[in-house]
């Protein structure tokens, strides 16, 4: 009896390597979705985000909620996650138009059968820096309740001068030069993968990474903002997101970012000046 060869299987292949973006657009889609739930239940807060978001009060006037947690190993880890999932659904759609340009780019060269791949590996690296990010949050959130400058259990600042100094900081910031050029790759994500980009899955990894720390250096400031209206507060995750997002994919509206900080240098002042005014 003859036999018959096995059919080569590279049609197959070839048609699902087709589908890669597809693939990796509903992979970044179901991370959004899977980290933009966990925010808003609160996974192993004692409240939901949605529940911190009605009860919270004006801007460095936090309501008292009882006696503030117990630091420990354990509630530190779940701080740090709190942050850093945070960080994921609040990034990770701005980050999304670069994470698909690499998927293309891969596709086009001689790593096309690991493109989507090396994309979730170059989207990881960028996780990773804002993982750094939430590990030091999570130490300043710890550092202000031990100091009395911060709400343990509603996550905002209690003092209204701190909190317009912050205001202040982010604002000054929006105007350096340091902000200016970390937007600027942000901002061009094909330049920057043109300029930065290495082969191999250590290449994906440390491409996305180095993407993050640009990012990071772009908006670390305004993700300090979240101290000031609660770290748990919905209405500025999703308002810093959107902003975010405006100001990476908005490559023209360079008035953007000085508009935003001299905005919030002013709302800044103003706080300061009531803070001290009440004080008299």
């Amino acid at each position: 009896m003859t036999s018959h060869p096995t059919p080569p299987r590279s049609g197959a292949v070839e048609r699902l390597m087709r589908h890669d973006r597809a693939i990796v657009l509903a992979g970044v889609s179901l991370i959004i979705l899977v980290s933009a739930w966990y925010t808003i239940a609160g996974i192993g807060m004692n409240m939901t985000a949605a529940e911190m978001t009605r009860m919270a009060g004006p801007i460095g006037e936090p309501m008292q909620m009882g006696s503030a947690p117990q630091w420990d190993l354990q509630y530190a880890t779940l701080i740090f996650l709190m942050w850093w999932v945070m960080m994921i659904a609040m990034m990770t759609p701005s980050a999304a138009p670069a994470v698909l340009l690499y998927t293309a780019i891969k596709r086009a060269g001689p790593e096309q059968a690991k493109a989507a791949r090396f994309s979730f590996l170059f989207l990881a690296g960028y996780l990773v820096a804002w993982a750094v990010f939430s590990l030091i949050a999570t130490g300043m959130q710890w550092g202000l309740e031990s100091i009395g400058l911060s709400d343990g259990p509603m996550m905002t600042i209690r003092s209204k001068t701190f909190a317009g100094c912050i205001l202040i900081l982010a604002g000054a910031y929006q105007l350096s030069d340091l902000k200016t050029a970390c937007l600027r790759h942000c901002q061009s994500p094909a330049r920057f993968i043109a300029d930065h980009h290495k082969p191999g899955a250590y290449g994906a990894l440390r491409t996305g990474a180095l993407h993050g720390v640009y990012c990071l250096g772009c908006c670390w400031a305004l993700m300090a903002l979240l101290f000031v209206g609660g770290i748990m507060n919905l209405y500025w995750i999703a308002g810093l997101a959107i902003y975010v997002a405006l100001e990476k994919l908005l490559p023209n509206a360079r008035w953007l970012p000085v508009a935003t900080g001299l905005a919030l240098i002013a709302v800044g002042l103003w706080v300061v000046l009531d803070a001290v005014l009440h004080i008299f």
